[in-house]
């Protein structure tokens, strides 16, 4: 993928209420059409060739990840210098698929996993919109549609200074009424490893399905990886009550202000040391100082960030956290891993929005 932006389609590519209503089956979450399954093999194949590796599948191809997590639509307004309280800040603003389980399973695909899957949930009046948009990044969706609660929705509000930093306003929607009804361990078929949003702790259905998530992953023994997701959600949950939600998982993912909120301290090389006594592997995220890779209470590596011009540093972490996931299951060792992470989160912070550019359509 370029650093560049994709070039704005017609007025009405870019909204959610401007896609065809979702097929009556997609409240399963085992929905799929057979033509959208066809394309996601399709994308994937693409994705992987993209990343070096042939015209088709590697012949070692290995199983799939399974993300689970939130689906949002993000509402990107960058703007420059303070907002103006009480009057008008001038902004240029899009409507972008996103949603932090969505976006590390899109950069996942892009980065040259071939079988990637995300069971999400949606509601009916953008379901088929992100459906569409998952697939044409290459991930197949297991999309849940909400009978009653809408799609969530981001306000991701970014100053277009030298930091390109950003400010959420969250409307968590249908994503976090993920429930156990939506979860079979069947879904774990061809699952070489589990990734967790970490905003599914955050409410209590979503908390039930990610235990009962776990619980189906340590009987088959598919290692977990879990992303803290929210500082701000991860203070009002708990320090405690988040560090035992996810003692059954192998890798931990935090930025740098989620490793130091779990650990009480203010350097995060000795927060994520601390963490690795607890958790086998955590590789905390450090925007534009690289990454940290820690286990058995030390930490082993620090991997610089690549270069990068930032626009828009939405989904960064989410970048870092599927390329890691794909180097991963493709047989890297986590130090090299996290170089692929930091590539990826260079990569996205020079667009606008949270995913990579999508697939060219199969021709």
């Amino acid at each position: 993928m370029s650093g560049t932006d994709r070039g704005d389609p017609g007025p009405d590519a870019d909204r959610p209420d401007g896609a065809a209503q979702p097929d009556a089956r997609a409240g399963r979450a085992d929905h799929f059409p057979r033509s959208d399954r066809s394309n996601t093999v399709d994308a994937g194949r693409r994705a992987w060739s993209r990343a070096g590796h042939g015209a088709g599948p590697h012949p070692d191809v290995p199983g799939a990840l399974l993300v689970v997590g939130d689906v949002i639509t993000d509402v990107v307004a960058r703007h420059r210098g303070p907002l103006a309280a009480g009057t008008d800040t001038a902004a240029a603003v899009r409507t972008l698929p996103g949603g932090a389980g969505a976006n590390v399973a899109c950069w996942a695909a892009h980065r040259g996993c071939p079988d990637v899957r995300l069971l999400g949930r949606v509601g009916a009046d953008a379901a088929a919109w992100h459906e569409r948009e998952l697939s044409a990044c290459g991930v197949r969706p297991l999309l849940v549609v909400d009978p009653e609660a809408p799609t969530g929705t981001v306000i991701c509000l970014v100053d277009q200074g030298a930091s390109a930093e950003r400010t959420f306003l969250t409307d968590s929607g249908a994503s976090l009424r993920l429930d156990p009804g939506d979860w079979s361990s069947t879904l774990l078929d061809g699952v070489a490893r589990l990734h967790l949003s970490g905003y599914l702790f955050f409410s209590e259905p979503s908390r039930a399905l990610a235990s009962a998530a776990l619980e189906s992953a340590r009987a088959r023994g598919v290692p977990v990886s879990l992303d803290p997701a929210s500082a701000g959600f991860l203070a009002k949950l708990g320090v405690d009550r988040f560090l035992a939600l996810a003692e059954d998982v192998d890798l931990l993912l935090p930025s740098r202000d989620e490793a130091c909120l779990l650990t009480g301290l203010p350097d995060p090389a000795d927060a994520a040391a601390e963490l690795s006594r607890r958790i086998p592997l955590v590789v905390a995220k450090l925007g534009g100082d690289g990454a940290l890779v820690a286990r058995s209470g030390t930490v082993r590596a620090h991997v610089p960030a690549a270069p990068a011009t930032a626009r828009d540093t939405t989904g960064a972490g989410d970048a870092f956290t599927g390329a890691f996931l794909a180097a991963l299951l493709a047989g890297a060792e986590p130090e090299a891993a996290a170089v692929g992470g930091c590539e990826a989160g260079a990569m996205a912070v020079e667009r606008v929005g949270g995913r990579p550019e999508a697939a060219p359509p199969a021709r």
